[in-house]
This record gives structure tokens, sequence and C-alpha cells, in this order.
């Protein structure tokens, strides 16, 4: 065999296995759809033009005000969210809300692929054609020009582009004392609770053969995992798709398949459309949860290998130094490079 052809013969056998592994995915999700209760079932009034949230939760009642009213104001149409097994009133709570439709998986969230197996589901049955925005419930998306223009706007742009999906690097937010309490009160917006986050160093790399990016750096790599980085959590994500049947998440929505879809986003720096995924991971409730998940292992692969980790974030370090960035505004990560603005933002002047 030549050179030249032997290439094209592991281009052709990588493109196969990349098939067939969606499917086995898609099948995966298919079966596990059968595990859902639905509690709240209102997918009759969603329009063709709806856009839908997706969301896997459990316990997130300090979250959730905020996660509704900043996901509506962005324009979504109907919510749909997997509940797993909540015990602070979260699933009632949902079942009061018009627009949310609500599943019940009493299940492993751990064997469940973090929950995509379950969300994969309701893509297949319910997202499809639609623009779909699929985020924990401690990430609020946000993009250029977002106070100004909903997602309609954005996502009318990128179909007029021939782009089916947006990138986003996930920010963690953090206050300047210790976890465990927050520079504003409970009714205050996550930026003013949590205002502070690392602004550098990030780097971004592409892992064949799924073309998918791992983005690392930022608060939790400098303070957990300052002597293995390549351990701490990846950053990139791809929350916002127009959904085909045929797409599915690989690893929770750091990755996705067919391949081509990690293409739409390079990570800071990308000069294309970008948005950035405000985490509110650090929350008052941080360190107990950090508790809980020594106990439930419920998300890495290898939970064992990161106690350290959640033992650490129980003891309620402090995150800020010196060289910490206060939040502001969209404007200030378009100019620190974290988010991109590309044509969506010069079409806005």
């Amino acid at each position: 065999m030549t050179g030249d052809r032997a290439p094209a013969y592991r281009r052709a056998w990588s493109a196969w296995r990349q098939r067939w592994k969606r499917r086995e995915l898609l099948w995966r999700c298919l079966r596990a759809g059968q595990d859902l209760a639905p509690l709240a079932d209102r997918t009759a009034a969603i329009r063709p033009d709806s856009i839908l949230c997706f969301a896997t939760l459990r316990n997130e009642m300090l979250r959730l005000p905020e996660f509704l009213d900043h996901y509506r104001r962005l324009g979504v149409g109907s919510f749909l969210i997997v509940d797993n097994a909540s015990t602070d009133g979260t699933g009632d709570f949902l079942r009061g809300q018009p627009d949310v439709s609500l599943w019940q998986a009493p299940g492993s969230y751990r064997s469940a692929r973090f929950g995509m197996d379950w969300l994969g589901a309701l893509l297949f049955r319910h997202g499809h054609g639609h623009w779909c925005v699929t985020v924990d419930a401690d990430e609020l998306l946000i993009y250029p020009e977002w106070d100004r223009h909903p997602l309609r706007r954005l996502t009318a742009h990128l179909d007029a582009a021939g782009c089916p999906g947006m990138g986003a690097m996930m920010l963690d937010l953090y206050p300047r004392g210790p976890l465990g309490q927050a520079d504003a009160g409970p009714g205050a917006p996550l930026t003013e609770r949590l205002p502070w986050f690392d602004a550098s160093p990030y780097r971004c790399r592409m892992v064949p053969p799924k073309r998918n990016r791992i983005l690392h750096g930022g608060v939790r790599e400098r303070v957990f995992f300052p002597g293995d980085p390549d351990r701490g959590p990846t950053l990139n994500k791809l929350p916002l798709l127009r959904w085909n049947r045929r797409y599915v998440y690989v690893n929770s929505t750091h990755s996705a398949l067919p391949p081509r879809l990690n293409d739409h986003y390079d990570g800071p720096g990308d000069p294309r459309p970008s948005g950035v995924l405000l985490h509110g991971k650090f929350l008052p409730d941080s360190t107990a949860r950090a508790s809980e998940e020594l106990v439930r292992g419920q998300h890495f692969i290898d939970p064992q290998g990161y106690r350290a980790y959640h033992g650490a974030i129980a003891q309620a370090p402090v995150l800020w130094h010196e060289g910490s960035v206060r939040y502001r505004d969209w404007r200030q990560l378009v100019d620190l490079g974290l988010m991109g603005g590309g044509d969506w933002l010069s079409s806005k002047g």
C-alpha cells in the first residue's frame, strides 16, 4: 500500500468507528429513556420554532430561580428537565412551573453517563430540528450582546451562516472569602454572589479521532491540581446546537458526534461567535455538596481518584488571589479573549 493510500484508509476506518460509536450511544440513550418517569409532561405546548433547554439536576433549589429566569430572558420556550432523586423540594418546585416538563430518574447519575443518557433520550424525542440549550443547573450561558439580543437573534445569525452550533467556555466564579460564603445575599445575581474569576492561563488542544477539544486552566487547576494540571476539569462545552436525531453528546456536553460538531469551538481566542457559561459551582452549598460527593461518588469516572479534590473543597479554602479579576460584563470577557464576537458582534456595530 502506498503512502498516499494509507492515510485515506486510516481516515475511512476512523470514520467508520465513529459512526458505530455514535449509533451505540444513541441506542444507549433510547434504552435509558425507558427508565424516565414523567412527573409533568408539557411537551405538547412546544412550537416548531421553540428554543428548548435540557438539564439533568439534583437538589438545585439554591440555583433554580435564577436559572429559570435567566434562560426565560434569553428566550427559551420550554424546559425539559430530569430530576435525579432530589430531596430538597426541587421536584415540587419544577412541577409548578408552567413551561417545565419534568421526568424522574432514580438511577445512578454516573452509570447514565453523568445524565447524558437520559438527556440524549429527550433530545432524540423532542429536540430534533430545534435550537437546544443543554446545560447544568449551575451554568448560565451568556454571549456578546446577550443582554440586548435574545437567543432567537443569535440562532438566526448562526442559521444564516450555515453554522449548527456555538461553543462556550465554562468560567468558574468564586467569592472573595472562603468557600461556604458569598459576597452578596441569596437574592442577588450570581455574578454578585460570586464576582471573581481567573482570567488566565488557559490552554486548548484538539484530540483525534473525534476532534474534540480539551480546555484546561483556571482557578480549579490553580488551586486543586497545580502538580497534575491535566487532571483538572475540562472547561469547553457545546451548549447550543440545532439538534438532529443523528447527534449525540459523548462526554457531558464537552464533545459530541459526529466529529464535525466539535470543530465549532477552539477555546479562548477563537474569533468566531462563542459564549461563556458562568459557573455557579462555588455557591455556599459547595462544601456540603463536596462532602456528600465523597460518599456518593457520582461525578467522575474514577471517583476514588478525585477524593482528595472533593475533600479539599469540603475544607472551604480561599480561591481568591491577587491575580483574581472581578466580573463586570460580557464586554470584559470579549476584551480578555474568553469570548468571541466575530461577525455576530460586528453586525451589531
